[in-house]
C-alpha cells in the first residue's frame, strides 16, 4: 500500500492525490487506508521512518576499528543506495519530499529524530557515555547535512549526478572534522 501511495504522490504530486485516489491505486477502501495511515503525510513519514531504522543498524554493526568518518559514510550510504538503486521511483518520491514543504518539513522533523539516535549509537561506539556530548550529536549532524546534500544534488540533476560520487566528494569533505574524535 505505502509504494502504491508514494508511486502515485510522485506522480501527480502531494497536493493532486486525494486520499481516496491512494485507497483506490492500493486496491482498499479510504476506511481501511486511515487503519494505516493518519494522513496522506503519513505514507511518506512510514517511509522516512523506515530509512532510519536501517541507518542505525547499519552503524550498530560496522566493524569498530573503523574510523567515525568511514562508519558514518557507511550508515548514510545504505539509504542513498537503497534510493539509486530503485532510481526511477526512488527519485520521485526524494523529489516529492524536498519540493513539498510539508514532506519536507516531516522529513526534517525525522532527520533530527535519527541525529538523536545515530548520537546514541556513536556515543557508544566510540565509549563517550552519552549521546548528550557535543562530539556525537555534531558528528551526526555533519553526517546527516550531507545526506541531506547529496540527495539535493542527486535529485535536482534528475538522477543523472552519481549519489555515490557525491558521497564521497561530501565526506571526503567533512572526514577530517568526523575523525577529529575527543578520546
Amino acid at each position: 500500500m505505502a509504494r502504491a501511495a508514494l508511486n502515485l504522490l510522485a506522480e501527480k504530486g502531494f497536493d493532486a492525490v486525494t486520499v481516496d485516489e491512494i485507497a483506490a491505486s492500493a486496491g482498499m477502501s479510504k476506511r481501511t487506508f486511515f487503519r494505516y495511515f493518519a494522513s496522506k503525510e503519513d505514507v511518506v513519514v512510514q517511509f522516512l521512518a523506515e530509512m532510519g531504522v536501517g541507518m542505525r543498524a547499519e552503524l550498530a554493526g560496522r566493524p569498530a576499528a573503523e574510523s567515525p568518518s568511514t562508519a558514518l559514510r557507511n550508515t548514510i550510504w545504505v539509504s542513498i543506495d537503497a534510493c539509486a538503486g530503485h532510481a526511477d521511483r526512488a527519485l520521485r518520491v526524494v523529489q516529492l519530499i524536498l519540493g513539498t514543504p510539508a514532506l519536507r518539513a516531516r522529513f526534517l522533523e525525522r532527520q533530527a529524530q535519527w541525529r538523536d539516535e545515530l548520537a546514541a549509537e556513536l556515543a557508544d561506539r566510540l565509549g563517550l557515555g552519552s549521546a548528550t556530548d557535543l562530539y556525537p550529536r555534531l558528528a551526526v549532524g555533519m553526517a546527516l547535512t550531507a545526506f541531506d546534500v547529496v540527495l539535493q544534488l542527486w535529485s535536482g540533476s534528475d538522477g543523472v549526478a552519481d549519489p555515490a560520487v557525491l558521497t564521497d566528494q561530501a565526506f571526503a569533505a567533512i572526514a577530517p572534522a568526523l575523525d577529529a574524535t575527543p578520546r
